[in-house]
């Protein structure tokens, strides 16, 4: 059954946003990754030195929820604050991540594609405006 978890994007305040969230709501993030832990992509500029320190993906458990969040970096530019809010499903198979993609993308930010933290992903505007995540574990943690 896929999982539904809202996924926040800040303009280089996320680790201070999420910090505050774990103050009030406890636990611990399970992880938090920053931009120059990612390995370089083929064809890509190197990230500028400002960005490696930004949040590239937090999560903290929130009772059966995930909140999750990212910085913005130079690459991908600024978030216009209202549409810094992602739904971001997390399901049981492929086929499924394809369906739901399928099924709701207008607007395609990137394509369903194996990435480098060992998901099958993309990410997508559907045609209310709303933004979506897709995401499919291939190694449940």
């Amino acid at each position: 059954m896929a999982q539904v978890n809202p996924y926040l994007v800040f303009n280089g305040d996320c680790e201070a946003a999420f910090l505050l969230y774990k103050s009030v709501f406890g636990g611990e993030f399970p992880y938090m990754g920053r931009f120059g832990d990612m390995p370089p992509a083929e064809g890509q500029p190197e990230l500028p030195a400002e960005d490696k320190n930004r949040i590239m993906h937090v999560s903290l458990p929130i009772g059966n929820t995930i909140l999750m969040g990212s910085d913005s970096n130079t690459q991908s530019g600024a978030v216009k604050m209202g549409e810094n809010v992602s739904i971001s499903i997390n399901v049981d198979s492929r086929e499924e991540a394809d369906s739901i993609f399928n099924g709701l993308a207008d607007v395609v930010k990137m394509p369903m594609t194996d990435t480098f933290w060992g998901a099958y992903f993309g990410m997508f505007v559907d045609k209310f405006g709303i933004h979506w995540m897709i995401n499919f574990d291939e190694v449940k943690q």
